[in-house]
């Protein structure tokens, strides 16, 4: 399968995201109250859509089943601006009941079917165990030296870009009152 750069780069953010919501300093599993935190917290979120999206789209995490793969995979492999409308992938992506309130509200701002599109395709990434990370529980370095074996030289502008776009968020979330995460 062939994976954008730009799935690629968001594909080691989202895992992390999701790590951090797994578990609570002592080690218990937190992640669905976590996940419901943030849920409610959507239209301060909103604000980080395009930013950094994999921020938040973690509030859908399980919030869809997907009927094609065929065309999850070549959804995963377009530029964000070759990206279908989201109505034209109602026949691929079947949302939870729980997530379309979220997935109306969501709709509603400039790029919120964009955003839908990215959010699907990072939760299919991390369901789809050809496309996940072999080692989610790798030391950071590890982590970073594989997913540069997978890229080509020409993907460095994109995973330049990806960073500075992770560290705008993660300055924007300091700003707003957040701890920096390590």
């Amino acid at each position: 399968m062939n994976i954008s750069p730009f799935f690629r780069n968001l594909r080691s953010a989202y895992q992390a995201e999701l790590e951090d919501l797994r578990s609570d300093s002592e080690g218990r599993d937190v992640m669905r109250q976590r996940l419901t935190q943030r849920r409610k917290e959507l239209k301060f979120l909103l604000q980080m859509m395009e930013l950094s999206p994999e921020m938040v789209a973690v509030i859908l995490h399980q919030g869809f089943t997907f009927k094609s793969p065929a065309m999850m995979e070549h959804l995963l492999s377009l530029a964000p601006d070759e990206f279908p409308d989201w109505d034209s992938l109602s026949d691929a992506i079947q949302p939870a009941p729980w997530a379309h309130d979220l997935i109306q509200v969501i709709r509603k701002e400039p790029v919120g079917d964009w955003f839908l599109t990215v959010a699907a395709g990072l939760e299919y990434m991390h369901h789809k165990p050809a496309t996940a990370p072999a080692h989610i529980h790798e030391p950071e370095e590890d982590a970073d030296e594989d997913l540069e074996a997978d890229m080509n030289p020409l993907d460095a502008e994109e995973e330049s870009d990806a960073r500075s776009r992770e560290e705008a968020g993660a300055d924007w979330m300091v700003e707003q009152g957040f701890d920096r995460k390590d």
